[in-house]
């Protein structure tokens, strides 16, 4: 039985490997991506399964405390972490399993090396394939872990760093990155006893640590949709690293797939900014203060609630601009209640999805779903520009730089050529704001001033409270 159960194994990791391709295709639509992630957790856990088969001798002791107490934490993190912050839970998530990656990289080192006192580098040892991939998973692992803790603190407000405040940051990290590709070095052909081999491996976990906190802790919060992405696929590449260094072939493939899948996201992110990556990672950009320039707003027209919900009544067509205000004001569920109320009275109601609005990829379309917005209605950008033109009323709820003119019109603007939702093209522009104070980019927004933009000043929610209150009063 026991041998039955260890041939299984092989295929087990075939239909893992499967099942995981799936579920990462499942998540690219919002409509199948519940079933995608349902799919990846079938596939994790075959794969978790095969892995003890094929290990055989464990300790189901220590599995089992593992199992429960991360059941434990996932469970309380699912059920009572708000929307507005799942952004900073996904990094925490990224940092976990770049962590898990260096973790059992360095157990491998100590099994083999340090606990047995055995001597030789971990090139001799090892391989030195396995060797290198030990090293790179502990490098990348570590920044991966540091990189998204900071990450973590930036999005949830605990951290407010200015990007230009660290002087001389690219030299600095230049330098860090050279000392961990020496020590790497060192570590894989020129550590020869176990003391060595435990200095080295834990000097390269250190500065692994360091550089992640460096290279994350100046970038400005407009970039986070980017860094979220980048360290999503710094995860993977550390779990595919050891992957090799376990010699499991499972893990080399759901690591590569997520190493390639979050470098793909990462640059569709950079192209919906119309920045690269290297200038996300060594420019200054966001968390800033408006310096120079015209700073002054005129022509900003306010409108009550009562005033607007007489415009939507009349309109044929509303397309719902959603961004972060609305996840902090959770005023989700109210988007959809008024959206209800507009499409009973005959009126057309779509939702305009910008790729990098709010803090995470997919922010808007996560949001949103949560209440139970028919998925048709999300449309990307490219597909709603075109149609803004004949749009009686945009309602942008919360969103700021993904809307501003200025990103096509005023060439000195740090935002010039990044794509944006042409929202100042639609025939009346209502925009809930609190107040009208700049997005993260940190400049004046162009479209607050325009002819056909009105204003409605106030808590997303509570605004949202009166336009539905008003609009089923006229209804009446």
């Amino acid at each position: 039985m026991t041998a039955w159960l260890q041939q299984s194994v092989p295929i087990l990791y075939l239909i893992s490997a499967v099942l995981f391709i799936l579920g990462l295709k499942g998540l690219t639509k919002v409509r199948t991506a519940r079933r995608g992630n349902a799919t990846a957790a079938v596939a994790m856990l075959l794969a978790v399964v095969a892995t003890l088969l094929e290990i055989g001798v464990v300790d189901y002791r220590w599995i089992i405390a593992g199992a429960v107490v991360g059941g434990l934490i996932g469970a309380v993190a699912a059920l009572r972490v708000e929307m507005t912050a799942m952004p900073e839970l996904v990094a925490l998530f990224n940092g976990f399993g770049g962590g898990a990656s260096a973790l059992v990289a360095l157990a491998i080192l100590w099994a083999a090396i340090v606990e047995p006192s055995r001597p030789g580098t971990p090139a001799s040892v090892l391989s030195g394939s396995n060797a290198l991939t030990a090293f790179l998973s502990v490098l990348i692992g570590t920044v991966t872990l540091s990189g998204s803790v900071i990450a973590f603190a930036k999005l949830s407000g605990k951290l407010r760093g200015r990007p230009g405040w660290l002087a001389a940051r690219n030299v600095i990290n230049s330098t860090a990155s050279l000392v961990a590709v020496a020590l790497g070095l060192y570590l894989t052909f020129g550590a020869a006893t176990p003391e060595g081999v435990a200095a080295s491996a834990i000097a390269l976990a250190a500065v692994g640590l360091v550089f992640g906190i460096l290279l994350v802790l100046p970038i400005g919060g407009a970039d986070m949709p980017v860094v979220i992405s980048l360290l999503n696929s710094f995860s993977g590449v550390a779990a595919a690293a050891t992957g090799f260094v376990l010699n499991n072939n499972l893990l080399i493939i759901s690591g590569a797939l997520v190493g390639a899948s979050g470098l793909i996201l990462t640059q569709v992110m950079c192209k919906a900014m119309n920045r690269t990556l290297g200038h996300v990672l060594f420019a200054d950009f966001g968390d800033t203060d408006l310096e120079g320039g015209d700073t002054e707003y005129r022509n900003v027209r306010s409108f009550s609630a009562e005033e607007a919900a007489m415009v939507l009544e009349d309109a044929e067509s509303v397309v719902v601009v959603p961004g972060y205000g609305l996840a902090v004001a959770q005023a989700q569920h109210t988007v959809r209640e008024m959206a209800d109320l507009l499409t009973a009275q005959g009126i057309r109601v779509s939702y305009a999805i910008h790729p990098v609005a709010g803090r995470m990829p997919g922010h808007m379309n996560v949001l949103l779903a949560e209440a139970d917005v028919p998925y048709e209605l999300l449309l990307e950008m490219d597909t709603i520009n075109p149609e803004f033109k004949t749009t009686d009323v945009v309602l942008v709820v919360g969103a700021n730089d993904v809307v501003n003119p200025a990103a096509e019109s005023d060439p000195a603007s740090p935002i010039y050529g990044m794509p944006i939702l042409k929202v100042a093209e639609g025939r009346s522009v209502f925009v809930i704001k609190r107040s009208l104070s700049a997005g993260y980019a940190g400049i004046k927004n162009t479209l607050f001033e325009l002819d056909n933009t009105m204003m409605l000043f106030g808590d997303a929610k509570k605004v949202l409270q009166d336009l539905v209150k008003e609009l089923k009063e006229l209804a009446a």
